[in-house]
């Protein structure tokens, strides 16, 4: 395992974190015997959220006896003061802790919702109230825009910042990588396989490990895939596997796809997981999480070509802050089937 200097808290953090947000999917033995072999093989960054379920629950109950071994991240998705303040308090209730290290201002993807959490009665001012208390040692923030969040950060409210970064979403390496460094920021990497699509897994977790980046966060349920993650890991990267992963994300990142979800489907096509996978699938396949997704989502997909409303102008293309080409990917996803 690698450890490395975590931006501004001087913490000696894991390059592997644990991301808590699937332990609900599992019985909860499994989910203990999880987290458990990760402390024990040097994991010490354990990521979750008051939205994830019963995630908080899961790891106040599985290793809130072990919490001097870990680095506790969780999140709010409140924007306003009041309800924020709320999440904190029952953050540390669930987790059973008197509290976090890290608190992120979660999913952040709208200028409009950035102003109302930084509003003097949004969420941040209880981040900020609950930091003074003692409850929060750093405050950080998340989303899907990485243009935003380079923006976001260079105010200087923030001590960390999590982001995309997988072979399928490379695009935080442009501007949101080097102002983070650049302000000494703890810098983490989240969904390696993009929720579930990319293989194979070693080489996925392998690219964020390369890069410039504290931790990176993967969402694991069992011990083997714990196992499976350490693995990836055990090796540094060399310069030239370096150059071929930058080259392969690259490739694969052509689709542009941020996953920010400003595209709206009146057929409730998950479009940015359709996207994201388009370059992947094509050249590798999909891991069984997304050879399910698509088989879910057939009915939709095969839909689109015949959505009235989208066939002179599609509803999602006209929403979306990239321009891209949507319609065309759905439908060629059609063909698959």
């Amino acid at each position: 395992m690698r450890y490395s200097r975590f931006g501004k808290s001087g913490y000696n953090v894991s390059s592997l974190g644990f991301g808590a947000m699937n332990l609900p999917n599992v019985p909860l033995e499994q989910a203990r015997e999880a987290l458990n072999y990760a402390l024990d093989h040097g994991i010490n960054y354990i990521d979750t959220a008051a939205a994830y379920r019963n995630s908080e629950e899961i790891i106040g109950e599985c290793i809130s006896h072990r919490r001097d071994e870990y680095f506790l991240a969780t999140k709010t998705g409140a924007r306003d003061y009041e309800t924020a303040k709320a999440e904190i308090e029952r953050s540390l209730v669930r987790m059973k802790t008197d509290h976090v290290d890290l608190l992120q201002i979660h999913y952040v993807n709208y200028v409009s919702e950035f102003k109302k959490a930084m509003d003097i009665e949004g969420a941040y001012k209880a981040a900020l109230e609950a930091q003074r208390e003692g409850k929060v040692r750093f405050i950080g923030i998340s989303g899907h825009r990485p243009d935003l969040l380079t923006k976001w950060i260079a105010k200087g409210q923030f001590d960390q910042i999590l982001f995309h970064l997988n072979l399928a979403q490379p695009f935080a390496l442009e501007e949101l990588i080097p102002k983070a460094t650049e302000m000494d920021l703890m810098k983490v990497a989240m969904k390696p396989l993009s929720g579930g699509f990319i293989q194979p897994v070693d080489r996925a977790i392998r690219y964020p490990y390369s890069q410039n980046v504290h931790v990176t966060i993967s969402g694991m349920v069992s011990v083997k895939e714990v196992q499976e993650n350490l693995d990836a890991q055990e090796q540094e990267v060399g310069t030239e596997e370096r150059q071929e992963l930058e080259q392969l994300a690259i490739e694969l990142g052509q689709h542009d796809c941020r996953r920010c979800n400003y595209c709206s489907c009146p057929l409730e096509i998950a479009i940015p997981d359709v996207m994201i996978s388009s370059k992947f699938r094509e050249k590798f396949g999909l891991l069984p999480k997304g050879e399910g997704f698509f088989q879910r989502q057939k009915d939709r997909i095969v839909g689109c070509a015949d959505h009235d409303p989208c066939k002179e102008k599609p509803i999602c293309e006209e929403k979306c802050p990239y321009h891209l080409p949507m319609q065309s990917v759905i439908q060629k996803a059609a063909s698959f089937y």
